[in-house]
């Protein structure tokens, strides 16, 4: 069954996290490189995630597979798909709000409401599903 063109977008928008990700892991795996320029994009992530050290390197990699995936059972217009999308959405909303209070990095609220949005469109969808495939 062909997916509607609401879970195409958010499929395309986790294909990019998931290509963000690897472009991640790159820059992450190649320091030093001409590639560190791309950083001056988000100087704090640099900073955060290079002062985790090996572990971002683990970190992003499940990151960028859970959007992978997430993409791919969104395009399928697979019920895991959806569910793994809400679940990745859900814990986006939590860091973010937890980084608005713990870092006092306010800029992080307005993934609060995107990501609600999405959440609602992708749980409506998922409760109205039952033509769906697993």
């Amino acid at each position: 069954m062909k997916a509607a063109l609401g879970l195409r977008l958010l499929a395309i928008f986790f294909a990019f996290g998931a290509a963000v990700c690897g472009l991640t892991l790159l820059l992450l795996s190649f320091p030093g490189t001409s590639f560190d320029s791309l950083w001056r994009l988000n100087p704090e992530a640099q900073t955060s995630l290079q002062s985790l050290g090996k572990l971002s390197i683990l970190l992003m990699s499940m990151v960028g597979l859970g959007c992978g995936l997430a993409a791919v059972g969104l395009w399928r217009g697979r019920r895991w798909g959806m569910r793994l999308a809400l679940i990745i959405l859900s814990v986006n909303i939590i860091g973010d709000l937890l980084n608005a209070l713990a870092r006092h990095d306010y800029r992080a609220l307005i993934g609060l409401p995107i990501g609600g949005v999405m959440i609602w469109y992708l749980a409506r969808r998922h409760s109205h599903s039952k033509t769906f495939g697993a």
